[in-house]
């Protein structure tokens, strides 16, 4: 599980930051990329990586102000050019699907693959299978803006090889139905259980990505003990007036929401373009004499979320 951010500049493009774009790979998890926001531009900063569009499977618009989905018309037609084929699904707040639906028609284009579109109704789970879980809780901004709290369902526990090859049972096809759980007869006729042979569960990993917003209660619930909390940090930690009137946060006012959830690391992202080159690290340095660890993301930045 890794996140690449394509784009963590607020509301027009700078020179060093793109505007709003954020990836989850999942490639050893589903073989599949998730992304968070669709700012202009992003299928091109998508080109200085390794990112294939067709891998990705679903995008979820936190909301609908151009900065996070100018960049969705561009990208959904030129997936049909790179081959994509399988089922997208997008997630929004409502409006999305007016927006989708209009550009696409209007401007002729042609989708060569099933789209399907959620509009967000209500908090809560918008998305659950055997692997993960995705909620989504409505945040303090503007225009309704929503944050996401993805959740890694718990991974199966290791087969205890040592304590098969001390029981005589050699490696083979034998193995995969032991990890399976299975009860299995040996060739000297014993039966073994194979719950007794495999490790205890591993907990899965959380990433919690939210929207635009104030400092609200609705942050630190989604970020909650978050493995990787994604922040945005719109205004310096003089600022909480101006953070307040344009329904944004400070960099101390993230940093605090990471603390209070017990998150188990922060990435400041959202940052505007009146912070050029080294400016960026004293809104770091703010944000760190609150919460640790803490860092501030650019473009490209990787952060690999490790098994636990």
């Amino acid at each position: 599980m890794e996140v690449v951010f394509l784009g963590t500049g607020a509301g027009v493009p700078a020179k060093e930051r793109n505007v709003s774009s954020i990836a989850l790979q999942l490639l050893e998890e589903r073989g599949v990329i998730w992304l968070f926001d669709c700012a202009e531009a992003t299928q091109h900063q998508i080109l200085y990586t390794p990112i294939k569009p067709r891998k990705i499977e679903k995008i979820f618009i936190t909301h609908l102000h151009g900065d996070h989905l100018f960049g969705l018309p561009g990208f959904l037609g030129s997936r049909s050019f790179q081959g994509g084929e399988t089922l997208l699904t997008i997630y929004g707040p409502k409006g999305i699907k007016t927006f989708i639906e209009t550009t696409l028609a209007v401007s002729c284009t042609h989708l060569r693959y099933p789209l399907e579109i959620v509009e967000i109704e209500e908090e809560g789970i918008i998305f659950e299978d055997d692997q993960f879980c995705v909620v989504a809780g409505e945040l303090q901004h503007g225009i309704q803006s929503f944050g996401y709290r993805v959740i890694e369902k718990d991974l199966p526990g290791t087969l205890l090889v040592e304590k098969l090859v001390r029981e005589g049972v050699k490696p083979g096809p034998i193995y995969q139905q032991i990890k399976e759980g299975r009860t299995v007869r040996l060739d000297d006729g014993r039966e073994i259980n194979g719950l007794d042979f495999i490790g205890p569960r591993k907990k899965g990993r959380v990433v919690t990505i939210l929207g635009d917003t104030r400092y609200c209660e609705k942050s630190i619930e989604l970020a909650q003990d978050a493995d990787l909390l994604i922040h945005e940090a719109t205004f310096s930690s003089e600022e909480h007036e101006l953070a307040y009137n344009y329904f944004h946060s400070t960099t101390t006012q993230a940093a605090e929401v990471a603390k209070q959830a017990g998150a188990k690391a922060l990435i400041l992202t959202h940052i505007s373009s009146r912070y050029q080159g080294d400016d960026s690290q004293e809104l770091l340095g703010e944000a760190s004499k609150t919460y640790s660890p803490t860092y501030i993301a650019k473009d490209f930045m990787k952060y690999a979320i490790m098994a636990k």
